[in-house]
């Protein structure tokens, strides 16, 4: 008898709460760290990366205004289903970053345990970052945060999966969409990340995730008039400056990042959650 012969897997993109394949057509394999053939991932393109963006602004009003409790039960339906295909990441995470089974699964473990505090913030933003304002004046003054629209996330290169939720996630609580680019040599668990995202309760269009080139996808998305704010995490350091400049032209909100990855395994704070708000002050008049 013959050695059973292995079906080579071809991902797709996840576009729009749907995972069509690349308009381009391009894939492009992914290898575990020692090169070894892992599976096939669509190589995005430039309209791909366009109806990313228009998924993410049509999913935008639904989600943003959605209450905060309501995002934060979603979240957390995420980490369940996370957990329950724990075996998988770890795996993913163990042959696309070289580590060990046991250093995998604590990486895994931290992502769903990262996703369920992020799920956690959704209703304490308001009054964390929001303020009723002493004024001198017959008026009610309020400062509220709101979420800053559609956020385009270049994703970290190195951490597949806790570094990915760590940037992914604050953007989702505050009630923004996403667009993301995933790691481009370890992009299965962001593919297998999509996955749960489409049997969870999210909203299709609410995070739309690219696989492919990230010095290709980034420039389009940091100068796309319709996105809001960009994550340069994963970006090239050659090409830093220039999509700044990109961004610039269309007066994004832009998280700079440090050169080299952080270490994804520390306490993450509410700067992130920060990032992606905008302050609205409000002011009304007492009655008489």
């Amino acid at each position: 008898m013959s050695d059973r012969v292995t079906v080579s897997k071809t991902y797709k993109l996840y576009l729009g709460g749907a995972f069509p394949r690349s308009e381009s057509g391009r894939t492009y394999p992914v290898t575990d760290s020692r090169g070894k053939f892992l599976a096939n991932a669509a190589q995005a393109s430039r309209k791909d990366a366009r109806d990313a963006v228009v998924a993410a602004r049509s999913a935008f009003g639904k989600w943003s205004g959605a209450t905060a409790y309501n995002r934060g039960q979603v979240l957390y339906r995420v980490a369940e289903v996370l957990e329950g295909r724990r075996d998988q990441f770890t795996a993913e995470v163990a042959a696309g970053e070289g580590v060990p089974t046991k250093r995998a699964q604590s990486l895994v473990d931290a992502a769903i345990d990262r996703w369920v505090w992020y799920a956690g913030w959704t209703d304490k933003i308001a009054t964390v970052l929001g303020a009723a304002n002493p004024v001198a004046g017959p008026y009610f003054s309020f400062s509220v945060p709101e979420p800053t629209g559609v956020v385009a996330v270049l994703a970290p290169q190195q951490s597949s999966l806790l570094g990915l939720v760590s940037v992914l996630a604050p953007v989702l609580a505050v009630g923004s969409t996403a667009v993301v680019v995933t790691s481009q040599e370890r992009p299965l668990p962001a593919i297998t990340l999509s996955e749960v995202l489409a049997t969870s309760d999210v909203p299709g269009g609410v995070v739309n995730l690219l696989t492919g080139h990230t010095a290709e996808l980034a420039p389009w998305l940091a100068s796309h008039a319709d996105v809001n704010a960009l994550d340069l995490g994963g970006a090239p350091a050659e090409l830093r400056t220039d999509l700044e400049r990109s961004a610039a032209g269309t007066v994004k909100r832009v998280l700079r990042n440090p050169a080299a990855e952080p270490d994804w395994t520390n306490r993450p704070d509410i700067s992130r959650l920060r990032a992606y708000v905008e302050t609205k002050t409000v002011w009304h008049p007492m009655g008489v």
